[in-house]
């Protein structure tokens, strides 16, 4: 985060190169500020084409280098009164291409650049940047699965941020001894102050942790929970079936679905209690006729996290899962029903943090 703060000072050393190149000029026009929202933008930076300006909200990135950042990145970046820039010191040419489809604008300090604007196109990849070991291209940290697994419950429920260790640890399902190491990594990234005195730890910007967390979710915890794959003979099969009794849960499409009345689900995501994964998957089997398929568009995986249920749709995984599993897709209709689901039960709760 503080990173992204000292990286912002190269974007119009990069607007400069683009004009040079392209002849497309842009000025920064502002810096660091707030939305209606209370959300951050980075920047604001404005091109003039034909005469007319065309203005952008800026999401700075210190590295982009999966695909699956970029979903939350364009949501991010929807604003009324704008279109969305993201700038990075890199852009390799397949995440330049993946952003071409979501049609999310992006520069970088290489000259990459894509640009969709009335009478102007501009798309250039493949430019390479001088010395892969620039500094903006560090390492991030917050990308252990012990450590996901411990922002994902500090995000769900931050009352636990001061909480003793031990209500962590069983929230987490993690070993005690990681839960300082979390704590300390947190803070030495911006992201946690405090903590020097008994409940006084806090959240800096909560809304930046949650990007990180939706970002490095599907690549570093997710593949360790033991995906299972199936397929059913009656593709509405889900409608009748009780998972809440089952020590299980919906989560992706189907729990967006539920969420918002917004979208039809064509994939199943359920997440159970490991203690019950074999009785689950037993009566999953039984009742609804399921069988085992690699490409099926069912999957079964291990619940990470042992926090009460949701009084008002117990049988969903929390709503920061379901958002981090739609974006994950970039499926232009998950992105949108994943942008319902962060309005209306994500960005509240993380202001409140």
């Amino acid at each position: 985060m503080r990173n992204e703060h000292a990286f912002l000072e190269q974007l119009p050393d990069a607007l400069a190169a683009l004009a040079h190149t392209t002849g497309v000029e842009g000025r920064v026009v502002a810096r660091e500020t707030k939305t209606a929202d209370a959300l951050r933008d980075d920047a604001l930076v404005e091109f003039i084409i034909k005469g007319k300006t065309h203005r952008y909200v800026v999401e700075a990135k210190t590295r982009v280098d999966r695909l699956a950042a970029l979903g939350h990145i364009k949501n991010q970046l929807e604003r009324p009164h704008a279109r969305g820039l993201l700038f990075a010191p890199y852009i390799t040419a397949t995440i330049a291409k993946q952003c071409r489809t979501l049609d999310l604008a992006f520069l970088d300090t290489a000259g990459n650049a894509y640009l969709n604007l009335p009478g102007l196109y501009i798309y250039i990849t493949g430019e390479k940047p001088e010395g892969l070991a620039n500094a903006a291209l560090a390492k991030t940290g917050g990308g252990t699965p012990t450590a996901l697994r411990v922002m994902f419950t500090l995000l769900y429920k931050p009352e636990l941020l001061n909480a003793p260790y031990r209500e962590i640890v069983e929230a987490a399902g993690v070993a005690l001894g990681a839960i300082g190491w979390v704590f300390f990594d947190l803070e030495k990234r911006g992201h946690v102050a405090g903590g020097q005195k008994k409940h006084n730890r806090r959240f800096l910007e909560p809304q930046r942790l949650f990007g990180e967390w939706v970002t490095n979710y599907p690549i570093k915890l997710r593949p360790k929970l033991n995906p299972r794959r199936f397929r059913a003979e009656n593709a509405d099969w889900w409608k009748t079936a009780d998972l809440h009794n089952l020590g299980a849960y919906w989560g992706g499409e189907i729990a967006a679905a539920k969420l918002t009345k917004y979208l039809k689900p064509a994939a199943c995501t359920i997440y159970c209690k490991a203690v019950r994964m074999r009785e689950t998957l037993n009566k999953l089997v039984t009742d609804y006729r399921l069988r085992a398929d690699p490409n099926g568009n069912i999957e079964v995986l291990d619940a990470f996290w042992n926090l009460p249920d949701d009084t008002q749709h117990p049988d969903v995984v929390p709503p920061i899962l379901v958002y981090a599993d739609l974006v994950a897709t970039l499926d232009p209709r998950n992105l949108e029903t994943a942008k319902l689901v962060h309005e209306k039960y994500i960005a509240h709760a993380l202001r409140q943090t």
